[in-house]
């Protein structure tokens, strides 16, 4: 059985665009034809996004249609406008009269440095290619937005590890909630005991990046750090309730990273709700949301290619 992914709620494909070469690209969460309701949650001070308005409960648009997480720091919301064009030749958006628009929320991490080109990034013609390459099997690891990525940067690059993109899902009766993340998180990653899967290493084994920077120590890069992370699910969710839902599993980032939410992260989270499945209580799926979360995390660096194989990075 293949392993449960964020396509499991329903209705939603996840299509990558990875440049290799220059450390970039970017991910695609495509919604059913008729559109997805949404609703979002920023963690991080240094954020980059476009259309975030439109997960607002209280705006005019009901529902999204796609979410880009994008590399290229805020070059790369530009990738956004091929998703718009994919969807719109398929006559997807909120209609307006004279055409229907698509609206699709976007986000960014910084990877400008220190794996890739800083002259390179996801445009249109990127972002489209993803739409084309969308499936509901979802590929992990230095893939996508994730391909850039890096964990455990207090003590600066040179001694941080491959980040990348994740994914889980978990179900309670009929009702299904998963999560992509993609992690380029400045704090260490942490499994559910506690220890350190990926991030800053000392000259004996990993540097405890929270203690160190706690006790005034190292501050390492002084930018470039971001987790995004689109939580789905199958059930019966208002716009309200999806926005505790992105709350909820934006505490779930603090048990898997150390530190996070600082001033130098960009966190944000996406919920979304793909289905008609009735939900018992709104707290059921917000648990799930944390628990799906923490996987997609752990995975991310576990499935991300190696630090020794990447040049830049320690060995």
């Amino acid at each position: 059985m293949p392993d449960p992914t964020v396509t499991d709620a329903g209705r939603l494909l996840v299509g990558h665009w990875t440049d290799l070469e220059a450390a970039t690209g970017c991910t695609v969460v495509l919604g059913p034809a008729d559109g997805m309701r949404a609703a979002g949650y920023v963690r991080g001070r240094a954020t980059g996004t476009r259309e975030f308005d439109a997960l607002s409960p209280r705006h005019i648009v009901p529902r999204i249609h796609a979410i880009l997480l994008a590399g290229g720091s805020a070059f790369g919301l530009g990738a956004a406008d091929g998703v718009m064009r994919w969807l719109a030749e398929r006559d997807r958006g909120f209609p307006v009269g004279v055409a229907s628009v698509p609206i699709v929320p976007s986000a960014v991490v910084f990877d400008l440095a220190p794996l890739g080109r800083h002259d390179r990034w996801p445009g249109p013609d990127e972002g489209y290619a993803a739409c084309e390459a969308a499936t509901a099997t979802v590929i992990e690891g230095s893939v996508g937005a994730g391909t850039g990525a890096t964990v455990g940067k207090a003590r600066g690059h040179r001694h941080a590890m491959k980040g990348g993109v994740g994914s889980w899902s978990v179900r309670a009766g009929d009702v299904v909630v998963g999560a992509l993340a993609v992690v380029n998180a400045f704090g260490d990653v942490r499994d559910a005991a506690g220890r350190i899967l990926a991030g800053a290493r000392g000259n004996d084994g990993f540097t405890d990046a929270r203690a160190l920077l706690a006790a005034g120590g190292a501050v390492g890069a002084p930018f470039g750090h971001t987790t995004l992370v689109v939580v789905a699910t199958n059930g019966d969710l208002d716009r309200p309730a999806l926005a505790e839902v992105a709350r909820a599993a934006a505490d779930a980032l603090s048990w898997r990273i150390t530190p996070v939410g600082t001033a130098v992260d960009g966190d944000v989270v996406f919920a979304v709700a793909t289905g008609d499945i009735p939900v018992g209580s709104p707290v059921m799926a917000e648990l799930l949301a944390q628990d799906a979360t923490a996987m997609a995390i752990e995975r991310a660096v576990m499935r991300a290619r190696g630090a020794a194989e990447v040049p830049g990075l320690a060995d």
